[in-house]
């Protein structure tokens, strides 16, 4: 399945629109820089493996597979992931016909927050609500893999 999404760093207050949210932790089995990468993540009490292709040139789309896995497998995956797990609270945000998946990141990368909207098409027109800031799809450093590697509190500069 291709994934095709938009990211974009948050500057405004969106709590007041957020319909669910969910505390995430995952980690990656392997990742290669802009590649493919493995990942295992648990969201409540579910587990998740998914793999996921390179990016295209524009980082905007890429193949995506995703299986639903026990919350017990997901927990012994864990052993063989790299060091770096991602801990973050996705919050879902209602906005005109589409849903935003907003990121409060914690731990390594504290101080981060991302907006990703997922898409049908490329050219697929959206509003951007009042809270969104600078769009940084393809940017690499945004990717939760390299987030992994190079946490957010870690960087020279904040950008």
């Amino acid at each position: 399945m291709k994934e095709i999404e938009r990211k974009f760093l948050v500057t405004g207050d969106f709590s007041k629109e957020i319909i669910r949210s969910e505390r995430f932790v995952q980690g990656y089995i392997c990742s290669q820089p802009g590649g493919k990468t493995v990942r295992v993540r648990l969201a409540g009490e579910k587990g998740f493996l998914t793999i996921k292709g390179p990016s295209d040139d524009k980082g905007l789309s890429r193949f995506e597979f995703e299986k639903e896995i026990t919350r017990a497998e997901a927990e012994e995956l864990f052993q063989l992931c790299e060091p770096g797990a991602i801990e973050k609270v996705r919050h879902w945000v209602k906005e005109g016909d589409h849903t935003w998946e907003v990121d409060v990141f914690q731990g390594a990368n504290e101080g981060l927050i991302l907006a990703e909207l997922e898409l049908q098409t490329e050219d697929e027109a959206f509003a951007l609500p009042a809270w969104i800031g600078r769009e940084v799809t393809g940017d690499r450093r945004y990717y939760n893999s390299m987030l992994s590697q190079y946490p957010y509190t870690r960087w020279q500069e904040n950008v």
